[in-house]
């Protein structure tokens, strides 16, 4: 027994000996810097996610690549607008409601703003039930997000269908102004729109998820292995807070510019 445990105790040291002489052999200096060390850093092991949700990570990835789109068209709508010599079409004049015969400027635009920042307090409320893991209140927030967003896109519709059926508004030209401006419009609201429709889908998938109780009992996904989890609702929250920080900009930048 004493051969043994001194048989050990020696093979323990020389493992130390080679390890701490592995280390004194590593130069820190000879490791690349700046883009490239950190490409080699994120690609050689998890340490840059360790601990982070694979899903809550590649939602801010995606949305990342997608603030780069939303900010491309904002910029071209914007260096178009400032070169063209025909005269801008007043937002005061394009979307204007009528009310009693008389014309209300952006009160549609202002209902349609008030609906989806609304949708997003209901949103952040769905995501504290869901860490309380109160199932009913996650599920009523989330269910009235959808039917804000659901809301917000049937506003949409009607104003699409108003100045395209009502006032002659073509991507090709419009009766206010500068030809540019409707190609601009249908293009930036309605690639906004397609990602406020795809919101409300998920968020209707969600609601059930949540009432049937798929988030307590780590239910499986239809188009996924991975179990459900209240981290979900945050994920599809990111998602939602960004759609309606973009709408802001196209608020900005369309309605009130």
């Amino acid at each position: 027994g004493d051969h043994r445990d001194l048989h050990l105790s020696i093979r323990r040291q020389r493992q130390m000996c080679i390890r701490d002489r592995n280390m004194s052999d590593l130069n820190l200096d000879k490791l690349p810097g700046g883009f490239k060390g950190m490409s080699e850093d994120i690609g050689s092991d998890q340490t840059t996610f360790k601990g982070v949700n694979w899903g809550k990570a590649m939602m801010w990835i995606f949305l990342l690549s997608d603030t780069f789109v939303f900010s491309c068209f904002l910029v071209a709508y914007m260096k178009v607008r400032a070169s063209v010599v025909e005269p801008w079409p007043y937002p005061s004049e394009v979307f204007a409601l009528e009310m009693f015969g008389v014309p209300v400027p952006l009160l549609l635009i202002a209902i349609m703003t008030f609906v989806l920042i609304t949708s997003s307090g209901t949103m952040a409320l769905a995501v504290k039930y869901g860490y309380e893991k109160n199932r009913k209140m996650c599920g009523w927030f989330v269910l009235l997000t959808a039917i804000g967003g659901l809301t917000f896109v049937g506003m949409q519709a009607f104003e699409w269908s108003k100045l395209i059926f009502h006032d002659g508004v073509r991507p090709w030209g419009n009766p206010f102004g500068a030809e540019q401006f409707g190609a601009f419009f249908f293009m930036i609201t309605g690639f906004h729109g397609t990602h406020v429709s795809i919101g409300v889908i998920f968020l209707f998938i969600f609601a059930r998820k949540v009432f049937r109780g798929d988030f307590d009992t780590g239910r499986r996904g239809y188009f996924t292995s991975m179990k459900s989890d209240y981290e979900a609702i945050e994920i599809l929250g990111l998602y939602w807070h960004f759609v309606d920080l973009v709408w802001v900009f196209i608020f900005a930048f369309f309605y009130l510019w």
